[in-house]
């Protein structure tokens, strides 16, 4: 089994899995919206591409295995994730496979701008499902930081009531936008259950125990996804949606694998986060990532910039200040603590 990390190398990975939520978090949705404002249609197969991606942890896992061996010999176990964690992970898997399903109906009838706001309050859902499964620990700048930025997704809330897409009937835009809103309450679930499932382990919970879990994830949600696409015939649409799409054939196929690409990026830098701090920072990363979210799609897709999304970006980079200021104040309380025992000693 290999050695838990020290502080400096999981600072390290701890940077490079925010930038993999990062990417994951601005490019999934834009990458997604293309796929359905140019011609695509299909949920079920939308929501399969958001874990579809998983074989792409196959890579490093070899990588950790080999590492692994040339340093234990023949001894060093080829797979590391024990049946606990492998049900917990089946069972977060399937839940990720309906989130998957609910947001990205959502995407189909809501522009980003609104969508993105929607994610938004999986903020609160994260932090008020974090006190109860893992208890927790709120100071007066984590609860701040979640204070500003619920205030941040409201004022955007705000600017929505003149946002309904052409052609679109009152009904699906409210469908969209309460599957959404769905979608980030179950996902602010699934982060602290994650969090859950890595101190219930029985066994040490290593970065390379952390990409099993996150495969077997991939594997179910997928798998969940895949019967939703069997039972809606999205297989053998995919030719004709293919030809029929604005951007063309080939492009259509190009969007679909990048969708699956960057939203594996989105879903493993968030369980990399949570190993690496807590589910309530991953669910942070995620809503100071919002605005900027709104002023790509107003770039990218000639959204509206209401004076509202530049209040919302400052109240969001605000939130975002106060919760690293407060972490910092943490850390070096506790520093100085142990100085103090030590020297007590």
């Amino acid at each position: 089994m290999e050695a838990p990390l020290d502080k400096t190398p999981k600072r390290l990975l701890l940077a490079l899995n925010c930038a993999m939520l990062s990417v994951g978090t601005c490019g999934g949705p834009l990458l997604l919206r293309l796929y359905f404002i140019r011609g695509g249609t299909r949920v079920w197969l939308s929501s399969w591409l958001e874990m579809g991606g998983w074989p792409i942890i196959v890579f490093p896992l070899a990588v950790a295995y080999f590492r692994r061996r040339s340093t234990k010999g023949p001894s060093a176990r080829l797979v590391l994730i024990d049946p606990f964690l492998f049900a917990a992970s089946a069972v977060i898997g399937v839940l990720m496979g309906l989130d998957n399903y609910l947001y990205a109906y959502g995407v189909a009838q809501l522009p980003v701008s609104t969508s993105s706001l929607l994610v938004g309050t999986q903020l609160a859902f994260t932090a008020g499902f974090a006190f109860l499964l893992v208890k927790q620990r709120f100071t007066w700048y984590s609860i701040n930081s979640i204070c500003l930025l619920t205030i941040a997704a409201g004022v955007l809330a705000m600017q929505t009531s003149s946002e309904l897409p052409a052609g679109e009937s009152d009904g699906a835009y409210y469908a969209g936008f309460f599957m959404t809103l769905g979608a980030a309450a179950l996902y602010g679930f699934i982060l602290p259950l994650v969090e859950l499932t890595y101190k219930k382990a029985k066994q040490a919970v290593t970065y390379s125990l952390v990409l099993e879990i996150q495969l077997v994830m991939g594997f179910f949600a997928t798998a969940f996804c895949t019967v939703g696409m069997l039972i809606n015939k999205d297989f053998q649409a995919i030719p004709t949606e293919a030809r029929n799409y604005e951007l063309g054939e080939a492009t259509y196929y190009v969007v679909l694998v990048w969708n699956a690409i960057i939203y594996q990026f989105l879903f493993l830098g968030a369980i990399g986060v949570v190993f690496c701090a807590s589910s309530l920072f991953s669910g942070i990363i995620i809503a100071v990532l919002l605005p900027v979210i709104e002023i790509l799609a107003v770039i990218i897709f000639q959204e509206k910039f209401q004076a509202g999304k530049g209040v919302s970006l400052a109240l969001s980079l605000g939130g975002f200040a106060s919760y690293f200021y407060g972490e910092f104040k943490l850390a070096k309380k506790e520093k100085e603590r142990a100085a103090a025992a030590a020297a007590e000693d």
